[in-house]
């Protein structure tokens, strides 16, 4: 046993600082192909090709079918503004030695916060032979959480690969890190 001098306040500080650093972050969203400018164009080209088709139909005199064309754009346009809302979910996942932190906001901008210590957090995996890694939970203390729904199930993989090796790191402690540097 050694009495050295005690740590000084400096000291105390970086270890607090370095306890408290993330050993993972990561925030999931819902993917999506399309963006605005993509979005504006093809609305253009419906709207155009709804103009088009329609005035043959006004000329013959059968008018109606040319508001069917405009509620065919109307339903297009709801249904890329609801796609568009959806998109604005996400899933934050921080890693620190001291706390494992997700965070989850829907697409209405609820949110939903789960923590836990690293020490006693698990990442189950559900697989199947055939699809391969369908889901993710993170598991403590008898709560358990769905993860990374938004991912598709080689995206998962990889994730749940990074997140276990962050989960194991975590539990080894800053001081541990600072030792294999």
């Amino acid at each position: 046993m050694s009495l050295g001098k005690p740590d000084s306040g400096e000291a105390i500080a970086a270890h607090a600082a370095q306890a408290e650093r993330p050993v993972f972050d990561a925030t999931i969203t819902p993917h999506r192909s399309l963006g605005v400018s993509g979005f504006r164009i093809v609305m253009t080209l419906v709207c155009l090709a709804s103009v088009v088709s329609s005035i043959p139909f006004v000329v013959l005199g059968a008018w109606p079918v040319a508001g069917f064309f405009g509620i065919d754009v109307l339903a297009l346009f709801i249904a890329f503004h609801v796609n568009f809302r959806a998109a604005r979910a996400f899933e934050r996942i921080v890693v620190t030695p001291l706390e494992v932190l997700l965070r989850k906001v829907s697409h209405h901008g609820k949110e939903a916060v789960w923590r836990s210590n690293p020490a006693w957090t698990r990442l189950e995996r559900e697989h199947d032979q055939d699809y391969g890694l369908l889901g993710l939970n993170l598991v403590s203390r008898g709560r358990s959480t769905s993860i990374a729904s938004a991912l598709s199930p080689q995206e998962r993989a990889g994730f749940a690969d990074a997140l276990g090796s962050a989960l194991a790191s975590a539990r080894r402690g800053p001081d541990y890190e600072a030792a294999q540097s």
